[in-house]
């Protein structure tokens, strides 16, 4: 190993999923998660479980991924930890554990804004794929965040349009649930969407001012048309549900896309990317490539393992702060509400 080489173990422990991960310069070596199936009985997580889950997963994930990533101790420089935004109980096993292993090799720790890792998941090597070029425009959707985020620099973003009650994915797990999904509904849309119209069905669209979003008023169309069609005729979702699902994706994504297009349009911006959770849904993805031939901007989609909570992001978003001197020391606290 060169001495120009830069190791960096990353860990995420942000709400419900576990993840380790080990990055080379910009090459992952290893990006290792592990769920917790204990909160589709309750239909959506529930932050104690999650919590102790988290402290019985993070010791063999950490394992397993410095073990796949074929290296030792000794080779890591740095230990890189999700500080929030997320659920606090969940935060503190992460934090907890990298402040330890820290101390324990002597090495410095990195504390990662959630958020700015899912950003910066686009900038993971991976085989020759195009990266952003600065200034882009990023829109993250996740299942606790809609933001469109101007990202000046690897470390320099600034959130110019967010959602102003619901997110985006909470909106299509909300929906998935009236339907009768169960949690997590948001991939089960998605997947009856491809065979329904999207067409079908209409729904209402929020008007709010600038680049910010609502989407607790189309959770409250969703539920009161459904319940009243229910009521006419009870088998309404079992004969109606491809063009449900295809109808309330089509309706999410174009309020999404109404303020990217417009946040694009005024900053005279065409490099255009998405992240987080929800930028694993087909339509999503499948509507910026085909919005990015119309407005001829460059795209960049990340791929489905670096769209979801891991540990991949915030090992990359760790490199650049070590490379930059900032670094956190053993006073440091998980923080439940963190902003970029």
């Amino acid at each position: 190993m060169s001495q120009k080489d830069i190791i960096i173990l990353g860990i995420e422990s942000s709400c419900d999923d576990t993840s380790a991960a080990v990055i080379k310069n910009e090459a992952i070596l290893s990006n290792i998660i592990a769920g917790q199936e204990i909160h589709k009985i309750y239909g959506g997580v529930v932050p104690e479980l999650a919590s102790r889950a988290h402290q019985q997963n993070i010791i063999p994930v950490v394992d397993t991924a410095i073990k796949k990533a074929g290296i030792s101790l000794q080779d890591i420089d740095a230990v890189a930890f999700t500080k929030g935004p997320g659920l606090l109980g969940s935060l503190v096993v992460g934090t907890s554990f990298a402040k330890s292993f820290a101390l324990a090799l002597n090495i410095p720790m990195l504390d990662v804004n959630h958020m700015h890792g899912h950003v910066l998941a686009h900038f993971i090597d991976d085989e020759g794929k195009a990266k952003p070029k600065f200034p882009f425009i990023c829109l993250t959707v996740s299942g606790g965040h809609t933001q469109i985020v101007l990202v000046k620099d690897y470390l320099e973003m600034e959130v110019i349009g967010q959602t102003i009650d619901d997110a985006a994915g909470e909106a299509f797990d909300k929906a998935a649930k009236t339907l009768g999904f169960p949690y997590p509904g948001g991939p089960l849309i998605d997947k009856h969407a491809k065979l329904g119209n999207p067409d079908r069905f209409e729904f209402s669209k929020p008007q709010i001012n600038g680049y910010d979003y609502s989407f607790s008023g189309l959770k409250t169309s969703i539920l009161y048309f459904i319940q009243k069609q229910v009521r006419e005729n009870p088998n309404f979702i079992e004969e109606n549900l491809n063009d449900l699902c295809a109808s309330i994706q089509k309706t999410i994504i174009e309020i999404l896309f109404k303020k990217l297009i417009l946040a694009a349009k005024d900053l005279k911006i065409n490099q255009i990317a998405i992240a987080g959770g929800v930028s694993a849904n087909s339509g999503l993805r499948s509507k910026l490539s085909e919005i990015g031939i119309q407005k001829k901007w460059d795209v960049y989609i990340p791929k489905f393992e670096f769209c979801t909570d891991n540990a991949a992001m915030i090992a990359i978003t760790g490199k650049y702060m070590y490379k930059n001197d900032i670094f956190a020391d053993q006073t440091v606290t998980a923080m439940a509400r963190l902003k970029i």
